[in-house]
């Protein structure tokens, strides 16, 4: 592990200017185990160091690893164009340290998302080399029916795609409701299947990555969390720290 001094600490963990975090460390604004740490000159161990700036408790990590519950009418976009972006619904020091939504889900669309600062992390997640599965649940305009889970596992044909593209498995929930599972993530796909097939998707939620369940997570819409290592571990292929 490195050792830095507060200030340097705080500028990697995304609380400002250099300048700024030696401010903080100045003014008194920043405690350890409830002492006022104020000498610019000490050095800590970085990973796993427990912070409270003006009051905010932090955990310093090297990388962040974390899933958002994300609500509909927000974009994964740093400049979104019609509706709020998902940055509006973490803290600041994400934003600081370029913390990135692993892929991308439509503004109407909610459900599982990943974040994280790590380059190797998003790449691997990310990338269809991988055939990461994605567990989706899709609410239809008309009934569900055998035929529409048949079509959508023979693979449709979509408008600039050269081959038809099917779903890794796909059952019916309910008359309005299916589960699709997806590797490719292409754009819009399962609201692009569906239309192809010959229905309507009127929403659409991700539900799991990998063998990661949201539902096993407690997060309310809005909400997120950061990824402890067994549950990146639950990830496809399984990611380790």
């Amino acid at each position: 592990m490195s050792k830095l001094t507060l200030d340097r600490i705080l500028q990697q963990q995304g609380f400002g200017t250099r300048k700024w975090c030696q401010a903080l460390v100045a003014d008194g604004d920043v405690t350890i185990d409830g002492t006022v740490m104020n000498d610019l000159k000490s050095t800590f161990e970085t990973e796993g160091l427990p912070l409270a700036v003006m009051g905010e408790t932090w955990i310093c990590r090297t990388h962040i690893y974390a899933v958002l519950h994300k609500p509909a009418d927000y974009e994964c976009s740093r400049k979104p164009s019609h509706h709020p972006g998902v940055h509006t619904l973490l803290p600041d020091q994400f934003i600081r340290r370029d913390v990135q939504p692993v892929g991308r889900l439509d503004h109407d669309t909610t459900g599982m998302l990943l974040l994280s600062d790590d380059g190797r992390f998003i790449h691997t997640q990310s990338s269809p080399k991988h055939h990461v599965p994605k567990v989706y649940v899709a609410t239809t305009h008309d009934p569900v029916t055998p035929q529409l889970i048949e079509l959508l596992l023979n693979g449709v044909k979509l408008h600039d795609e050269p081959a038809p593209l099917a779903a890794e498995t796909c059952k019916i929930l309910d008359e309005h409701h299916l589960e699709i599972v997806l590797e490719q993530g292409k754009y819009h796909q399962v609201k692009r299947m569906l239309a192809a097939a010959g229905n309507h998707c009127s929403a659409l939620h991700r539900a799991q990555i990998g063998n990661l369940k949201l539902s096993d997570l407690n997060l309310a819409e809005g909400e997120w969390c950061y990824l402890e290592e067994s549950q990146l571990a639950q990830l496809a292929p399984p990611f380790t720290i």
